[in-house]
């Protein structure tokens, strides 16, 4: 055995009573020993009493009652020194805790030398009996203070030295009974116990710093975890930051580009044989639609990201859901000549209808952007417990390699056919945005696809209920064969640079305008008359304006004798749960901004019942004498 360890192998402090340096533990540790300070006393008065009830008949009174007085003494020493302790303040504790360390171990030292005094005074005037008894009395305190006494080893030293040393050397001075042979046992015994109180030292002393590393670590973790917890609220409020500002901003963002398409479409309708600048004008027209998509696309992905979109699950009819699809798609289907079916209207899911939207429309923009001949199915079907959502297409279809990554943000599958010159070919972000929102609902999207022949993406919702009104799909407007020239059409824009494009575009497919710019200018355009002899055709609303909104704008006009089924288009710079419901209840169309001149010329013939405007200069474009798709 060395310096470094015990005999149990385990490791020793450099100095002792270690555990109490440490300025955080000295108090606690101080107010637990005194809480032991009544237990110990009790044991003593009665460890005391018996050693005068044994041999007060047999030693001499002097004897007995003076060591009984010298206890007394020393045991109500104690008891007034816990009673003070008791009534310290709490400050005063910790400030004073050296000082009472220092007390309760000089009254330890004192009943030590008084339970070492006992052998001396009483052990040659009693019996075998009684002798033993004194033995057994004295050795049961020195190995029942290691619990108490060993974590301070100098004091556990001390202890046992003045309690069982003079005890020891009675014994060997004894002639009777064998004196210096019971010494020599009692010696073992001894240093036994010494043994005993070094290795509960070192273990207690491990426990403690275990116990104080543990803390510490808990402390770290609890630092550590609350530094994390900062760090992700900030994170959270600068994604909140940055989602709310481009929600902020789009619309200010969108509008010039929005105005922009308009004069580029406006400039093109000027110069039909002027190819250098038709090619200028079509690469603006390009240019335009990219940033429109990339505008709707990265909004949705920072809404996603910031953590702001929480699904909330309804009963929702897949026949309100294919409506508000069919009256955005058909138009844009019918450009391209593809037919848009809808089957399975009877069926309802059950999850967030925004989200569930917003995935369809992702997946059957695409549909119809890589469809060139054909059509587009959307369709619902009942399996089990699922209303599977299906969207199919007889387009180009993916290849099995591409099938997984398709669905990652920028990517897109190589080798596919050129589009249309009106076309884009987008982003690659909006698969991507719809595998983010099933995940969000816990929705599965499957994939199927045959190269060259389609494809089918599924999407599986929980079955919903049937709302008891749900509406059915309101079948696509038809009407006589129109064209603009002669039509009348309302602009309600408060955006000067968005309204002269409107003006200049629409003007350049023969129509007539009229605009305005708030609500304010609205009511004193109708109070002059304009219905009576100006009725509009069609009205072009955006939806934000400076007195109100576009909703009130549309339900002033459709007040007025004669424009209650008065065609509307709205335009809104808002994405991801816009006003579809409004849309669907007040029957007009909903484009985001900014809206080409391309989709805005398939708009308002939809609305108008056919493609009345003049032939465009693209190659291979409608003549616009086709028929509207079908339902199903």
């Amino acid at each position: 055995m060395n310096a470094a360890t015990d005999v149990a192998g385990l490791p020793l402090p450099s100095h002792d009573d270690a555990f109490l340096s440490d300025a955080r533990l000295l108090p606690d540790k101080v107010a637990a020993l005194y809480a032991q300070v009544a237990v110990s006393l009790f044991g003593n008065l009665l460890g005391a009493l018996v050693v005068v009830a044994i041999f007060l008949p047999t030693a001499p009174a002097r004897a007995v009652w003076g060591w009984g007085a010298v206890f007394a003494g020393v045991w109500l020493s104690r008891l007034l020194l816990r009673k003070r302790y008791s009534r310290l303040p709490p400050l005063a504790r910790e400030a004073e805790a050296a000082l009472w360390l220092q007390r309760w171990n000089a009254s330890v030292m004192a009943s030590g030398v008084v339970w070492g005094l006992a052998p001396w005074l009483l052990y040659g005037h009693g019996s075998a009996l009684s002798q033993t008894a004194l033995i057994v009395i004295v050795y049961s305190y020195a190995v029942g203070s290691i619990t108490l006494l060993a974590p301070q080893f100098r004091v556990f030293a001390s202890f046992i030295g003045l309690a069982l040393l003079p005890l020891i050397a009675r014994v060997a001075i004894d002639p009777n009974h064998g004196g210096p042979v019971l010494a020599g046992v009692l010696g073992l015994a001894f240093a036994m116990t010494a043994t005993l109180g070094r290795v509960y030292r070192a273990t207690f002393e491990r426990t403690i710093r275990l116990k104080v590393r543990t803390e510490g670590l808990a402390e770290q973790l609890q630092t550590e975890k609350a530094v994390a917890e900062q760090a992700r609220r900030a994170a959270e409020t600068a994604s909140r930051a940055k989602t709310q500002f481009l929600a902020a901003a789009s619309h200010d963002l969108r509008q010039p580009l929005h105005a922009l398409g308009l004069f580029a479409e406006a400039l093109r309708a000027r110069t039909r044989d002027q190819h250098e600048v038709l090619s200028l004008v079509n690469s603006i027209n390009s240019s335009v639609e990219a940033l429109e998509a990339l505008f709707g696309e990265l909004l949705d992905l920072s809404k996603i990201d910031s953590g702001i979109v929480e699904p909330v699950p309804a009963h929702h009819a897949c026949a309100q859901l294919f409506a508000r699809l069919r009256l955005q798609y058909a138009p844009i289907a019918f450009e391209k000549g593809l037919e848009l079916r809808f089957r399975g209207l009877e069926q309802a899911f059950f999850a967030d209808p925004v989200l569930v939207d917003r995935i369809v429309r992702n997946l059957l923009a695409n549909a119809i952007r890589y469809t060139q001949d054909g059509g587009v199915l959307v369709a619902a079907r009942r399996r089990g417990g699922q209303v599977r959502i299906e969207v199919w297409d007889s387009g180009v279809g993916i290849t099995p390699a591409e099938q997984e990554r398709i669905f990652d943000e920028f990517y897109q599958a190589p080798g596919r056919p050129a589009l249309a010159p009106q076309e884009r070919k987008g982003l690659g972000l909006g698969l991507a945005i719809v595998r983010r929102l099933a995940r969000l609902m816990d929705a599965p999207v499957t994939l199927r696809s045959w190269p060259g022949r389609g494809s089918v993406f599924c999407l599986a919702l929980p079955a919903g209920r049937l709302p008891r009104s749900a509406p059915a799909a309101a079948p696509p407007r038809r009407g006589p064969e129109l064209t603009l020239a002669g039509r009348r059409i309302l602009i309600v824009e408060d955006e000067a640079a968005v309204r002269d494009g409107l003006r200049v575009l629409l003007e350049g497919w023969q129509a007539q305008v009229d605009a305005v710019d708030s609500l304010g200018a609205l009511e004193a355009w109708l109070a002059l008359g304009a219905p009576a002899g100006q009725r509009p055709d069609l009205v072009l609303v955006d939806y934000r304006l400076p007195d109100g909104n576009g909703l009130q704008a549309l339900k002033r006009l459709r007040a007025q004798a004669g424009l209650a089924e008065l065609p509307a288009l709205m335009i809104t710079g808002s994405t991801l749960g816009g006003h579809e419901d409004q849309a669907e209840a007040l029957g007009f169309h909903l484009l985001t901004k900014p809206v080409t001149p391309q989709r805005l010329r398939a708009m308002i013939s939809f609305k108008l019942g056919r493609r009345g405007l003049p032939p465009r200069v693209n190659p291979g474009e409608p003549t616009g004498t086709e028929t509207l798709p079908s339902d199903a």
